[in-house]
């Protein structure tokens, strides 16, 4: 019953006109719908507040449950940022709910080109390479990159006290249908040695490469369905752009 609640923190992660086209470093907050198959587990919510000098800070907060079982989880990545190059700063992941509590730690010593890590009671130093990302940054990075219109789409990532590798495949160009609205979107798939496990979502250009929806599926049947509900985007031009029909709660 924990799984889909564990496959929320692993894949962790619009139609209305613009004035303006935003980027995926616009101050924005993106707050999501999370579905286990057609049950409501919960929402999750990203935000990224306006950047002061090269500093970015990036939050990312989820309280899903199902039936007796709960999960709450907050994130946050700090990092620097030139040009489109985001350097990794530190990074933090509180998880509670149903089970064992935990945290996990990281800090990026780039000039020692050293990475610690504290992932529940263990420690760990693991060396740094310009590659390297915290799971919540990668993100940032990701939309980033496919807006410079990269095709390597490789990424390294410590997470869980271990670093993994992880690849994706741009799919195609598809027009996105969801309660909230009509989007047109570039979709991704997570490149996987077996077809067992498949995860897709789809991302607006228009919006910075906004992820609009994000499935998962085991073995064929859809596990986890991540549909946008709202957003604000904060820009020059546009102060406030709203997509909802409840903003998020500050």
């Amino acid at each position: 019953m924990m799984k889909p609640l564990i496959i929320l923190s692993t894949l962790l992660s619009l139609s209305l006109p613009l004035y303006a086209a935003q980027t995926p470093l616009t101050p924005h907050i993106a707050e999501y719908q999370v579905n286990y198959g057609s049950i409501e587990l919960g929402k999750a919510r990203f935000q990224l507040p306006e950047i002061e000098g090269n500093q970015v800070q990036y939050r990312f907060d989820s309280d899903v449950s199902l039936l007796m079982l709960s999960d709450r989880r907050t994130v946050k990545s700090s990092f620097t940022i030139k040009g489109d190059q985001l350097t990794p700063m530190r990074y933090t992941h509180d998880r509670t709910g149903t089970g064992s509590s935990y945290q996990e730690q990281s800090a990026y010593v780039i000039d020692q080109k050293l990475v610690h890590s504290r992932y529940k009671d263990e420690r760990a130093k693991f060396p740094y390479t310009e590659d390297l990302y915290d799971p919540l940054m990668a993100q940032l990075q990701f939309r980033l990159d496919m807006m410079a219109g990269k095709t390597a789409l490789h990424y390294k990532m410590l997470k869980s006290g271990e670093i993994d590798e992880y690849d994706f495949k741009v799919v195609g160009k598809e027009r996105m249908t969801i309660e909230s609205g009509s989007y047109d979107t570039v979709k991704i798939e997570v490149v996987r040695d077996s077809t067992k496990r498949q995860t897709f979502f789809w991302m607006s250009p228009e919006l910075g490469y906004l992820p609009v929806r994000l499935t998962h599926f085991e073995k064929g049947s859809k596990q986890l369905d991540i549909k946008l509900l709202n957003y604000q985007f904060q820009s020059p031009v546009v102060t406030t752009v709203t997509h909802a029909t409840q903003p998020p709660k500050p």
